[in-house]
């Protein structure tokens, strides 16, 4: 049972995650006003470090490897 907690956690963690960075990557492009492509090199970047830091955030609070970097 404890390995089907860890699924679970582990894709709603991912889910959470992509849900959450896109949205404050979204907010903060329309926030400042940045159009074009430049909007896409900015929210991207943004979204990329939201996403990993709330992976790297559940991999502490919850003890999964999302990307098994420790092993290494």
């Amino acid at each position: 049972m404890s390995s089907v907690k860890k699924w679970i956690v582990f894709f709603a963690g991912i889910l959470c995650a992509i849900l959450i960075a896109d949205a404050c990557s979204t907010y903060v492009a329309n926030a400042a006003g940045i159009t074009g492509p430049t909007r896409l090199i900015v929210s991207f970047i943004l979204y990329a470090g939201i996403f990993f830091a709330i992976l790297y955030a559940l991999e502490k609070m919850f003890s999964i490897e999302f990307f098994g970097f420790r092993n290494r």
